[in-house]
């Protein structure tokens, strides 16, 4: 059987799950992380090093960071169709895969972390202004992207979609801030919503 450890309000677990979905593979998952727990425990810390969600457990084989699972996942349940076929296709979803954790994640997690999880007092209002500015930076890339196709890699939805799809939802959903129109992202997150894995897992509470 296989098991995810982590809690469904965090991004990086949205991701995973909504790829098992796509892909009607069974689990269980345990919430781990903040107030659950368990991520800083030993047996946790000797399979992820890093204490951090999600964890996948398949069997005897362990796994962690959440695009490194997708990938995982995509290419064991869904090859030919979540992991294209095409090796140039793949490889573009790979890309885009790599420039999310590489740009765009560190600063839409800034601006949520202040806005969401940190008490007003203790906010870094400068970071918050600074790092808006940088995730709306590479957010234009991204609408630039997806003006000239319906989906990251193409015509087709791709194991690709996912981390950007569930880091792209998390920013359009954050109040108080300024974005631009977005209208390609807007777009592809319309079509996103349509498939029933990203409904079940992605649009939830922020908190």
């Amino acid at each position: 059987m296989l098991t995810i450890y982590g809690r469904t309000n965090s991004v990086n677990v949205q991701k995973v799950l909504w790829c098992l979905a796509e892909l009607a593979v069974p689990y269980t998952r345990i919430d781990a992380g903040l107030e659950h727990g368990k991520n800083t425990e030993p047996w946790y810390l000797a399979l992820n090093p890093n204490g951090k969600v999600p964890l996948l457990r398949d069997g005897s084989f362990s796994l962690w960071e959440s695009n490194s699972i997708v990938r995982y996942l995509a290419g064991k349940h869904g090859a030919g169709g979540l992991c294209p076929a095409s090796l140039e296709t793949r490889a573009l979803a790979e890309a885009w895969m790599d420039w999310q954790l590489s740009t765009l994640i560190r600063p839409v997690s800034i601006v949520f972390q202040n806005l969401y999880r940190v008490r007003v007092a203790q906010r870094d209002m400068a970071a918050v202004e600074r790092h808006v500015r940088e995730a709306n930076e590479a957010m234009n890339v991204l609408d630039a992207h997806l003006a000239a196709q319906p989906y990251i890699a193409g015509s087709t939805f791709t194991m690709g979609d996912i981390p950007g799809g569930a880091v792209a939802h998390r920013w359009l959903e954050i109040t108080g801030i300024e974005r631009p129109p977005l209208s390609a992202i807007g777009a592809w997150r319309a079509r996103l919503a349509e498939r029933a894995a990203f409904r079940a897992h992605v649009p939830l509470p922020l908190c």
